[in-house]
């Protein structure tokens, strides 16, 4: 368990912080390396049975318009009015995929979850849908090149 805190000496006295106990905890289940053609993307390090969860991660959210200006809007999830989220942890690097092997999941106020939704190989790149549901066919505004 992680508990996030602040020292009160190094606050702005006119800002009130809330201290926050979340529950993350880094995952031996992955990796993180670059593709032939499709970037930086996350891959198994043993193999991963179905049903697993295989990362959860908090992430941070944004003004839309922020993302947008500092360049990182591909790596950021729609999150709700104006508002984008950064997943920490390896959750903003998997690569799309219509055929996906691996689900994304909001399992708190600021936590998603990724979840094996088939048997993944060890050495075998993780990818989800961008779209949310693994059999959403819906564009998502880049040319899909499957790995």
């Amino acid at each position: 368990m992680v508990h996030v805190d602040y020292d009160a000496s190094l606050a702005d006295p006119g800002v009130h912080v809330k201290t926050t106990t979340m529950s993350h905890q880094q995952t031996t289940l992955i990796f993180s390396k670059q593709t032939r053609d499709r970037g930086r993307g996350v891959f198994a390090r043993r193999p991963i049975p179905a049903d697993t969860v295989i990362e959860r991660v908090p992430v941070l959210v944004v003004p839309a318009a922020e993302m947008a200006a500092s360049g990182l809007a591909s790596y950021a999830f729609s999150w709700g009015r104006g508002t984008v989220a950064l997943a920490l942890g390896y959750g903003s690097l998997y690569n799309h995929s219509y055929t996906p092997n691996a689900c994304y999941q909001d399992v708190g106020r600021c936590t998603k979850q990724f979840v094996a939704i088939r048997d993944i190989a060890a050495g075998e790149e993780i990818t989800v849908n961008y779209n949310g549901e693994p059999e959403n066919r819906s564009a998502v505004g880049f040319e899909v090149r499957e790995p």
